[in-house]
């Protein structure tokens, strides 16, 4: 499988890697581990380098973040809603996965453009909700930039450091996720867990 991707794409440059992150980042459903595991295999043999893989691929994030971010901002949720409605089906884009989304950034706030970008689905809808509620444009670059940055330096090293094993990775991404993720939402839960704790000791005293 590896190969194939490989010899797909054999002519994968640094305009590529922008160009396809910006598709992954907008409503297109295009896996951006198809893009950036097979990019940290190339700078393994050489061919690419890791920072301009990433940087590329962190502006390409944002154009297609801003793009989705301004669509909700300008157009409003019920014409996005009608969008979805009428074209949502080429781009396997239903609207409850957007209320997903929705649902995601209403409990979580702001932040959600940052650790969002880690989660399959909501990390290409993740900029509708804040483009709906006016997030501020500099918090939403900011989040958008970390979180692009942690996921892709995340994929391109996957493909350098394992790349005998690029194969087994691919096949086993989705899990690979959902186990950080669940180390991640753990941390928060005992974070706000042990903020609760001292707020109510101090509380006693």
């Amino acid at each position: 499988m590896m190969s194939s991707i490989i010899n797909l794409l054999s002519n994968l440059d640094y305009f590529s890697i922008f160009l396809l992150m910006a598709i992954e980042s907008s409503f297109i459903p295009f896996p951006s581990e198809a893009v950036l595991i097979p990019a940290g295999y190339l700078m393994a043999l050489g061919k690419l380098s890791f920072f301009k893989i990433l940087f590329f691929s962190i502006l390409g994030s944002l154009v297609g973040a801003y793009f989705n971010y301004f669509l909700a901002f300008f157009l409003g949720r019920n014409v996005v809603e009608l969008l979805i409605d009428k074209y949502g089906k080429f781009f396997f884009l239903k609207k409850r996965d957007l209320y997903r989304a929705d649902r995601f950034f209403d409990k979580y706030g702001d932040v959600t453009t940052f650790f969002g970008r880690l989660i399959p689905v909501i990390r290409q809808l993740i900029s509708l909700p804040a483009g709906f509620s006016k997030m501020n444009l500099y918090r939403f670059t900011f989040y958008t930039f970390l979180g692009a940055g942690v996921w892709s330096a995340f994929l391109i090293f996957l493909g350098y450091f394992f790349r005998n094993n690029a194969t087994i990775i691919l096949r086993h991404i989705n899990i690979i996720i959902i186990f950080l993720l669940v180390i991640f939402f753990i941390y928060i839960f005992r974070k706000k867990l042990f903020k609760s704790f001292r707020v109510n000791i101090f509380k006693n005293f």
